[in-house]
């Protein structure tokens, strides 16, 4: 294959790069399209390297049941239009596949898992960061299995940014098990059950209430043992809010979730929830800004 017509052809189909790109690598390599590959992945990885401080907060969640094990995962992007894109879909699923095969979820153990292309995570990323021009980063996972007497319930927010799954002693229904997980990604309480309440959490609304409750009492000219009275009562109130067991079922707001899966003969053992983004401090550019930022390039 002697023509440079026919290596720009070939290396395209090999690297998916733009055309000027392959044309500069063959140029830079002697026209020899091995090393032609390599020089534009050396190249990607510099390009990637760029974004590597760039904040991706943006992507996709998703929770996916594969026989026995429950999977949520969250893979970042820097804008919502990156994470619609189908190189970025495909990296995404093959992550999830890669986690049900290794059964490892931290990230660095799943940054080192061999994809089918051959690349690990990491690099894999790193390569897509340089083709889309965005940050692409794994950033966590959670793994949970269950036994045959268990069931999962799975619910992915129909645009990817919050996903649940919940796990259910008992064999209720599909659709109970489902419903149970899109209460959770909609209501969002921080914890499972009372008993799994955070102690100090739980401290600190004490102490918020109190305080609160002494200034009323004060205003209202009663006695302060008045305030350590009525406490409790909110307290418990506050922990209904926040205990998914104790929340009003959304389709059925009579029932709490702990009643909803008793009728059905099943119990909560454990919820995983993930909201895409959540706990990483965004950047905000304003429009003016952003365009300036761009005419310096």
């Amino acid at each position: 294959m002697s023509s440079i017509t026919e290596k720009i052809k070939e290396l395209r189909q090999r690297t998916q790069a733009g055309f000027m790109d392959c044309q500069k690598a063959l140029k830079e390599c002697g026209e020899d399209v091995e090393k032609a590959i390599i020089w534009l992945r050396e190249k990607g990885i510099a390009k990637a390297a760029k974004k590597a401080d760039a904040i991706a907060a943006e992507g996709l969640t998703n929770a996916i049941v594969k026989d026995d094990l429950g999977l949520v995962i969250e893979v970042n992007t820097q804008t919502d239009f990156v994470a619609k894109n189908e190189n970025f879909t495909e990296l995404f699923n093959e992550i999830a596949e890669a986690i049900f095969k290794n059964k490892k979820t931290s990230k660095e153990e799943v940054e080192e898992m061999k994809l089918p292309s051959g690349n690990d995570v990491k690099t894999a990323c790193v390569e897509l960061t340089a083709k889309i021009g965005e940050k692409i980063e794994f950033r966590r996972a959670e793994l949970i299995s269950k036994t045959k007497d268990q069931t999962f319930g799975a619910y992915q927010h129909s645009n990817g940014r919050i996903s649940s799954i919940v796990l259910i002693d008992g064999k209720v229904s599909a659709d109970v098990a489902k419903d149970v997980a899109m209460h959770l990604t909609a209501m969002n309480p921080r914890f499972l059950n009372k008993d799994s309440v955070d102690k100090n959490w739980l401290e600190t609304e004490k102490k918020l209430l109190l305080e609160k409750s002494k200034e009323e009492a004060k205003s209202a000219k009663k006695d302060p043992k008045f305030a350590e009275k009525i406490v409790e009562g909110r307290l418990n109130k506050i922990l209904a809010e926040n205990c998914l067991e104790d929340q009003p079922f959304f389709k059925e707001p009579s029932l709490t979730i702990k009643k909803y899966l008793e009728q059905n003969k099943g119990k909560l053992v454990k919820m995983v929830r993930f909201e895409l983004g959540e706990g990483i401090e965004k950047k905000v550019v304003d429009f003016a800004s952003e365009v300036a930022a761009q005419m310096k390039k």
